[in-house]
């Protein structure tokens, strides 16, 4: 029976290994991930074959996963065999340059835990790989209102405070400017803002904004 990559214990660095067919950007990748506190890289691969063979020795925590793989089977396809093999299958964050309706719902039904744009700074990037571990979903915000929207056919109803919060939220105020708009505490905000991100399905306020522009729920 398949099944998701136990967690890192706490302390212990989240071991990953890179696909991408492009020498150069794996390269770069891996001078970038180096930096990171917490993370390491246990291996790279240029193709999905490769990825296989690599994951079933290595055992990576993530697979960072680029969509266009060259010759050979493609990162979806990959994807779709790394968390469909027997044993404890590692978590796929897919790392490409392509955000089409398409490609994403490919990758979230080939299984991948999430979806990240190459374009993201590489704070994002850490961050994503942490919550990847985790199984935790992580999507980059321009992406994240078409995930929720269309493949889970989301319709989100908030309440007109909630409307207030995150128009607030698009302005790019902080929780302290918030409540001083409104007229009502900091505690309440943070209320109000877990309830948004629960009903839009995002952890942050970035992905908060994103999923209301998609949905038109932003003024």
């Amino acid at each position: 029976m398949t099944r998701p990559a136990a967690p890192a214990p706490d302390g212990a660095p989240v071991r990953i290994l890179v696909c991408d067919d492009h020498a150069v950007v794996r390269a770069g990748l891996l001078a970038l991930l180096d930096s990171a506190p917490g993370i390491e890289v246990v291996g790279e691969a240029g193709t999905g074959e490769e990825a296989l063979a690599l994951s079933a020795k290595l055992a990576p925590d993530v697979v960072l996963m680029d969509l266009q793989l060259g010759e050979g089977i493609d990162g979806v396809e990959t994807t779709r065999r790394l968390t469909a093999a027997p044993g404890a299958s590692p978590h796929v964050l897919v790392l490409t340059t392509y955000d089409t309706d398409a490609d994403v719902t490919r990758a979230v039904e080939a299984g991948a835990t999430g979806y990240l744009l190459k374009a993201e700074r590489p704070e994002e990037l850490f961050a994503a790989i942490r919550s990847a571990a985790q199984g935790r979903p992580a999507l980059s915000a321009p992406v994240a209102g078409r995930v929720m929207a269309g493949l889970r056919g989301l319709r989100v109803s908030l309440t007109g405070r909630e409307r207030d919060i995150l128009a607030q939220l698009a302005r790019g105020l902080g929780n302290r400017d918030i409540a001083r708009a409104l007229f009502i505490s900091e505690a309440t905000v943070k209320t109000h803002l877990r309830r948004i991100y629960d009903k839009l399905g995002v952890d942050n306020r970035a992905g908060a904004v994103a999923v209301a522009k998609e949905q038109r729920l932003l003024p």
